[in-house]
């Protein structure tokens, strides 16, 4: 019991309640815990695993993990801390990106042993008369409460019925799911609490434990790790990608990636020098995510780009015909940036180098030989002029 309550605590923000968690522990019970994520994003990234991995830890003491793809509420979209609302996505958008979680969800839970769900399977069937009973269940002055809805409702920005019916989906989710446990982000404590407050109202009178877990900042260090922010750390990405993010982290968000991220012995990561804390810490996620041989060899690629300040040896090719070109243009057009003003942006904060050396924003190419082109730290293509 101690032990699986050891695991289970570990990085948690907040447990409602510890005692009933220990008395479903101590049943003996094969325990259905569930987490629902919406595929509002092709990917999921290392903010998302710190539940994942929890849940992991459950799935490891032998109790029946329920992985909820919400398919159904993905239309809506999480209003959690959001200060506007989310665009409304479409079903192929959102099948194709269910279909993505799906996959990578397995690089960390055991593909045997995990409950894979849909919440449109329930939620398509509940209907208008089944909706408004579920509707009546809850009041405008308690969605009101929620500090993210009344700095919404205060500020006249717009807030629709959808966004109060979406707690109350998540909800009846773990009615129909009949969990035990519900994971979710330390921002998800409404809605989890409500679905403790919903399994009542449905008849269930053992309801839910609540087990929310810290939001991980993102490489900014500032705001949580989010695609939308551009600060996240992809499952998919490439291990070059992923290792050299983790290092460009600062000392103390290593810590908490650590914390969060791994069982390592903190006591043992403290005693480390920073450096090679990050490059053991960055080691170790990219070899849970793309296996040790693509680990090292990640590895080497930083030691060589970075440490001795050298060119990579795989790296892309783009062949162009013009005798000259202006530089930003050249950036749009090999596909190393998406548009001229994030070219101009980048040019003029000092970013691209041509065989290593800084380029201003006036720089016209001229295609004499070929060359390295290189924007920020990661980004390198060879640039061959073909003649015409």
């Amino acid at each position: 019991m101690n032990e699986a309550l050891e695991k289970i605590e570990r990085g948690t923000n907040e447990i409602i309640s510890i005692e009933e968690l220990e008395k479903k522990l101590a049943s003996g019970k094969k325990l259905r815990i569930k987490l629902g994520i919406d595929p509002t994003a092709a990917d999921l990234h290392l903010g998302h695993t710190v539940i994942i991995n929890k849940l992991k830890a459950f799935q490891d003491l032998g109790h029946q993990i329920v992985f909820l793809i919400g398919d159904f509420t993905a239309r809506i979209g999480d209003p959690s801390g959001r200060s506007e609302m989310r665009s409304v996505m479409t079903d192929e958008q959102i099948k194709t990106n269910a279909q993505t979680y799906a996959d990578q969800v397995f690089k960390i839970l055991n593909r045997d042993k995990t409950e894979i769900a849909y919440n449109s399977k329930w939620l398509s069937e509940l209907g208008v008369k089944g909706l408004l009973n579920l509707a009546a269940k809850s009041t405008v002055a308690q969605m009101l409460a929620r500090d993210d809805f009344k700095k919404r409702y205060k500020e006249d920005s717009p807030l629709s019925i959808a966004e109060f019916l979406y707690p109350l989906l998540q909800a009846y989710d773990s009615v129909a799911l009949n969990a035990d446990v519900e994971l979710g982000g330390s921002d998800q404590k409404f809605n989890l609490l409500l679905g403790r407050e919903i399994q009542r109202d449905y008849g269930i009178k053992d309801t839910q434990i609540v087990v929310t877990m810290p939001l991980l900042e993102g490489t900014d260090g500032v705001k949580k790790m989010s695609k939308s922010y551009k600060n996240c750390i992809a499952l998919n990405d490439f291990p070059e990608d992923m290792f050299g993010k983790i290092m460009s982290i600062s000392d103390e968000l290593m810590y908490r990636y650590y914390e969060l991220l791994t069982q390592t012995d903190l006591n043992i990561v403290k005693n480390m020098h920073p450096k090679e804390a990050k490059s053991a810490l960055a080691m170790e996620i990219v070899e849970r995510y793309h296996g040790k041989k693509e680990a090292l060899k990640a590895e080497r690629e930083f030691d060589k780009i970075f440490a001795k300040k050298n060119t990579p040896d795989d790296i892309g090719e783009y062949r162009i015909k013009d005798e000259e070109i202006k530089l930003s243009d050249l950036l749009v057009r090999s596909g190393m940036v998406s548009s001229r003003n994030e070219a101009r942006r980048i040019i003029e904060q000092g970013g691209v180098k041509i065989d290593s050396q800084k380029a201003n924003g006036n720089f016209v190419v001229k295609f004499e030989n070929p060359f390295v082109l290189q924007v920020g730290k990661r980004k390198f293509s060879r640039i061959i002029g073909e003649k015409k």
